[in-house]
């Protein structure tokens, strides 16, 4: 189905394909450039901005049903790309990934949240949700020119860093692994002795509706023995790509929990985590910032 935008001239024709199956015939003959819209909350900030053109084709995903709401499939617990933000934020699924639950509710605001998707933070490249994601291990499942295919939150953004990332490709669904699910998330409860210890924290300029100066994010589990058994740690934030911190997560995994690690796992990260300088926040700042929040959340979470 088609729909002439509204306006004229450069206003663009927005397409609105009714499922998967007509959403590929389209990717095949859309010519020019055109883009992919959801609840198009960026990019009405970006065209307004005069930051990214306005594209011959739209094509709104909006009324495709396979790509919406929270489900368990096999292992995984799958959250469809089109689901907005607060629905995430609240859905009893998604209480099992608390983490993430705590990223939906940081971005924007509640106006906001109602309308933009899980899927548009993640594409975006930048979205305040990615480091939750990456310490969950998730998994993104993308409609490709050559059909369905998934692969990890990390590769796909190492392909942004490194040209790779196909741009036709169309993100259907994000899933996470459940098979730890049986721990529950938090400082002080345990379950046959062990524990898992998670945080999620950004810094922004104001307390609410602000971009990120820094994001940080912490997965961890305790064996009965008092010793970390898994850890995952991840740090992004602004227009900085998150990235995993593996020489950071080494530095805890295997060794017996205590605060006193917080000094140790801030130096670690605020010397791993890669990030830049911008007239908000130099690239120093942004480092010692994340080393500093993961320290902090590492030592509030274990000092009881």
């Amino acid at each position: 189905m088609v729909m002439l935008a509204y306006g004229s001239g450069a206003q663009p024709t927005v397409w609105q394909p009714v499922n998967l199956e007509e959403l590929q015939a389209l990717k095949g003959k859309l010519f020019g450039k055109y883009c992919y819209a959801a609840g198009a909350t960026l990019l009405r900030t970006q065209w307004e901005g005069g930051l990214v053109p306005m594209p011959e084709h739209m094509v709104s995903l909006a009324r495709i049903p396979e790509v919406s709401g929270v489900y368990v499939e096999e292992d995984d617990l799958v959250i469809g790309a089109l689901t907005r933000l607060s629905h995430c934020a609240t859905d009893v699924q998604l209480q099992q990934r608390p983490l993430l639950q705590s990223a939906m509710n940081a971005i924007a605001a509640p106006s906001i949240r109602n309308v933009a998707t899980i899927g548009g933070n993640i594409v975006s490249g930048v979205g305040d949700s990615i480091p939750a994601l990456l310490v969950y291990d998730a998994q993104l499942r993308w409609m490709t020119d050559s059909g369905m295919e998934q692969r990890s939150l990390s590769s796909w953004l190492n392909g942004g860093r490194d040209g790779s990332r196909k741009p036709n490709d169309v993100l259907i669904a994000i899933h996470i692994p459940m098979a730890d699910t049986a721990l529950p998330d938090s400082r002080s409860q345990e379950t046959l002795g062990a524990r898992e210890v998670s945080f999620y924290r950004k810094l922004g300029r104001r307390e609410t509706f602000t971009a990120s100066l820094v994001t940080i994010a912490f997965h961890g589990e305790l064996g009965s023995d008092g010793r970390w058994k898994k850890v995952a740690i991840a740090a992004g934030g602004g227009s900085g790509m998150a990235m995993r911190l593996p020489e950071a997560e080494t530095c805890l995994l295997g060794s017996a929990a205590s605060a006193m690690q917080a000094s140790t796992l801030a130096v670690a990260v605020s010397s791993e985590f890669e990030t830049y300088s911008d007239a908000f926040a130099s690239e120093q700042y942004r480092k010692q910032t994340a080393g500093n929040m993961m320290g902090a959340g590492l030592w509030e979470a274990l000092r009881s």
